[in-house]
């Protein structure tokens, strides 16, 4: 039972229209719900996928959709980060925000780390994973 969109060049407004199979929407002739105008064209529409937590987090470790990932830059570093919390879908904080915002501004981290040492939680260290 598909959905179709079309533009209405008589009332100039676009309008959808339930058919009850494919081969009716192909061989019918659509008529706007609003004005009755029989002159509308068919739009492209948007499509969206539903995907589970699992497969977002999958496609975030695979880099290859941020070929401009660079670790020595704080705004490369930020921008990753923005796309991460996008993709989780969850609201990280205010620090976070503001993490974001300071590695978006260019702020080196190291800079950051040292003025928001409650980041670190019990036991202090850093964001060096080498050690």
């Amino acid at each position: 039972m598909p959905i179709y969109e079309y533009r209405c060049h008589d009332c100039r407004r676009r309008v959808s229209i339930f058919w009850r199979t494919f081969s009716e929407a192909e061989e019918g002739a659509p008529v706007c719900p609003r004005c009755g105008g029989a002159n509308l064209t068919r739009l492209v529409s948007r499509v969206r996928v539903i995907r589970s937590e699992e497969g977002r987090l999958d496609d975030l470790s695979d880099f290859s959709d941020l070929p401009d990932l660079d670790e020595n830059d704080p705004r490369s570093l930020g921008r990753w980060m923005r796309k991460m919390s996008a993709e989780a879908g969850e609201d990280l904080g205010p620090e976070f925000d503001e993490v974001v915002g300071r590695l978006e501004a260019g702020e080196n981290p190291e800079e950051i780390e040292k003025s928001m040492p409650e980041l670190m939680g019990e036991g202090g260290g850093d964001f060096n994973l080498d050690t």
